[in-house]
This record gives C-alpha cells, sequence and structure tokens, in this order.
C-alpha cells in the first residue's frame, strides 16, 4: 500500500518535494499546507490533492505516514524546527529539507524527539543519491580503494563580480553565516557518506572586495581542513558565486586510498576510477615513469540535470520507510544531518577563534527498530 503523504512549505522547493511524491508508485500525496493561502490552493489545484493552512489541522483530518518538511527561514533552516516536532509528536515519519536546522540546539531535539517516538526522521542530504556516487561507493564496498588515505571536496556556484549582486531578502540580509549554515550540509554530508565521522575540524573564512564594497556580511568562502575517524584527512573548500571552479565543476569530490582513487564531477554527470600501480586494471608498474597515471576508467551518467538528484533522493526515503528499516539504518538521517550541523558549528567555532583546531560534539546514539502504527 502507497505510503500516505502531506507536505508543509509550498515554495520551490515544496513544489518540487510535491512533484517527486506525485510520481512515485511507493507514496500517495495527499495533502498539502501552507500559511500563504494562495500557495496551498495552486498546488492542490494542479496535483488534485487538499489544501491547508494549518499544520494541525492537516494532522487532524488526515491519516498521513509522511510529512514532508520543506519550510525555509533564515539561513534556509529557522522554520524547520516547529512543524517538524509536531508531525513528530503526532507520530509521523518526516523528511526535513536541508539544513535540518539553522540552530544546533534545535537539531538535536529533533534528533531526539524522532528517537523518542521511534519514528523515522530523514533529511532532504539529495547530493549523494546519483549513479556516480552509486558508483564510487561500489568501489569502495568491492576493496577497490582501499584504506582512504583523502578526501578532496570542491562545491560552490559559479560567479564572480560582474555576475554579483547583493541579497536583498531578510532570510539572508544581515546573517554573516548565511551561506556557511545553508549550504554546508550538503558537502560535509558527502564527505561523511564516504570517509565516516570527522573528529577535527579547523576553518578559515572569507570574502571578496566586492561583497565587502557592496556592505555584504556573508563569509562566503570556506576552506575547512578535517579530519577523519578512521585517521584520513580531508579538505572542503566551499565559495557562493564568487568564483568559477575549474577542474570537475562546481561540485567535485576526489577519494583516495591506497589502491585506488575516485573523482565525481558535476555532482552527477560522471565518476573516474584510478587504480593504484600494481592493482587490478593498473599498468604495469615498471612501464610507468615516475609520476606517471596508471590509466582510468569513466563512468558518464548521461545525466547533467542536478534536479534528477531530488526524485531519486525521495525514493530512497519511501522505500526505507516501505521497508520498515531499523531506525539507525535510514538513509540521509536526521542523525546524518545532525552531523552536517555539528561540523558546521566546529568551523564557526574554529574561524571566529582563529582557526584554531575544534573537535565536533558528539552524535547520539539511536534505537534500532522503528515502532509502525499498525503493529
Amino acid at each position: 500500500m502507497a505510503l500516505k503523504v502531506g507536505i508543509i512549505g509550498l515554495s520551490g522547493i515544496g513544489n518540487n518535494h510535491a512533484n517527486c511524491y506525485n510520481q512515485n508508485e511507493l507514496s500517495d500525496l495527499v495533502a498539502v499546507c501552507d500559511m500563504v493561502k494562495e500557495r496551498a490552493d495552486a498546488t492542490a489545484e494542479r496535483l488534485g490533492v487538499k489544501a491547508y493552512y494549518d499544520q494541525r489541522t492537516m494532522l487532524e483530518n488526515e491519516e498521513l505516514d509522511i510529512i514532508d518538511v520543506s519550510t525555509g527561514g533564515n539561513e534556509n533552516g529557522s522554520w524547520h524546527f516547529e512543524p517538524t516536532m509536531m508531525a513528530l509528536e503526532y507520530g509521523k515519519h518526516v523528511l526535513v529539507e536541508k539544513p535540518i536546522s539553522n540552530d544546533i540546539s534545535e537539531a538535536r531535539q529533533m534528533v531526539a524527539k524522532a528517537d523518542e517516538q521511534g519514528v523515522y526522521l530523514a533529511c532532504n542530504l539529495n547530493h549523494y543519491f546519483t549513479p556516480p556516487a552509486e558508483q564510487a561507493m561500489q568501489y569502495m564496498n568491492d576493496g577497490h580503494v582501499g584504506e582512504v588515505v583523502y578526501c578532496l571536496h570542491k562545491m560552490g556556484f559559479a560567479g564572480g563580480e560582474k555576475s554579483y549582486s547583493p541579497q536583498n531578502s531578510p532570510r539572508v540580509k544581515g546573517f554573516p553565516y548565511f551561506h556557511v549554515k545553508a549550504f554546508l550540509a550538503h558537502p560535509f554530508s558527502v564527505m561523511r557518506h564516504f570517509c565516516g565521522d570527522i573528529t577535527h575540524v579547523q576553518a578559515f573564512m572569507s570574502q571578496p572586495s566586492f561583497r565587502k564594497k557592496a556592505g555584504d556580511l556573508m563569509v562566503s568562502i570556506n576552506s575547512i581542513h578535517v579530519k577523519f575517524q578512521s585517521g584520513a584527512i580531508g579538505y572542503l573548500l566551499s565559495q557562493r558565486g564568487d568564483t568559477t571552479f575549474g577542474l570537475g565543476g562546481w561540485w567535485s569530490v576526489e577519494v583516495g586510498g591506497t589502491r585506488g582513487t575516485f573523482c565525481i564531477e558535476n555532482c552527477i554527470e560522471k565518476v573516474t576510477f584510478w587504480p593504484s600501480p600494481g592493482t587490478e586494471d593498473a599498468a604495469v608498474p615498471e612501464k610507468l615513469d615516475l609520476g606517471a597515471s596508471s590509466g582510468s576508467i569513466v563512468h558518464e551518467s548521461g545525466q547533467s540535470d542536478f534536479g534528477a538528484t531530488f526524485p531519486l533522493r525521495i525514493s530512497a526515503f519511501l522505500e526505507d520507510v516501505a521497508n520498515q528499516v531499523p531506525l539507525n539504518q535510514i538513509r540521509a538521517s536526521g542523525r546524518d544531518a545532525l552531523a552536517t550541523l555539528e561540523y558546521t558549528w566546529a568551523a564557526i567555532e574554529s574561524y571566529e577563534q582563529g582557526g584554531i583546531l575544534v573537535r565536533p560534539h558528539p552524535l547520539p546514539t539511536l534505537k534500532g527498530n522503528p515502532i509502525t502504527q499498525n503493529a
């Protein structure tokens, strides 16, 4: 039986999610809710579902399995806490847009509440729900990467001084950490997906002169060094339209191990694998010049539209809920989202104290199995 879904928040991202649920056979989108009546009515009419203007009324009147929280707010996350907590209190599974919150205390409470209720809390960390990421993880699981040595991640919108336009939205303007809080959940989630928990963070942040001249407070350039629990090291470079990245495009991640290295380019487009000399598929070591590559294997996805990540991620969430996976095994969970915010908070602390080394707050241990309403 299809999972019954209700959506809270119908700006651009909410309508994107609505389309994904409406086109997925695992879900039955039955209701949408927005405090702006015109938004709710427009989406409801377009998709043939019921419109609500108050979340509690929707929860009281509809038999729902899942609530999708696609609200935004300051730093793209200040309106996530209340609707998520209400949905969890009603015993509903929740998919919340990223970041899980713009407040670390709220994020911790959300994860604790879901654990207390025995329901799923997941987050739209969609950047690694792609064919290239799946292929890269297959390389890791099959032992072709070996012990991870390093992770390099670049992520940032193409731009520069000629394309810059000051942000006048009250949810952006005046928030120096808008980019850090609203965006770094994605690269941190990708690094953690491939390399595990981060134990040490050191950050330096800046902004170009054209932002300063415009009175823009946003620290939009983020240079972050990390150490993983495994002992591997990593580096994250992120920016928000301050420049244009070269090799790898706007989004690239490279993970190097003792047996091989992979690099994903433009998030969804392709992954390239380089086996280490002497390993299977590598060129014969004695035929290599010093420093020469051992050859590469390229997997093109045939896709270039980043928008394809949304239905892939939402489908994975629906599959996990339908299959009743253990709470601690749901993909891109609330706990995973909390981890990215803990790393973000550590980066801010490091930057504010001159680049000191910071250890992120430890993550909570969760229960194993979900409490199902029909059990």
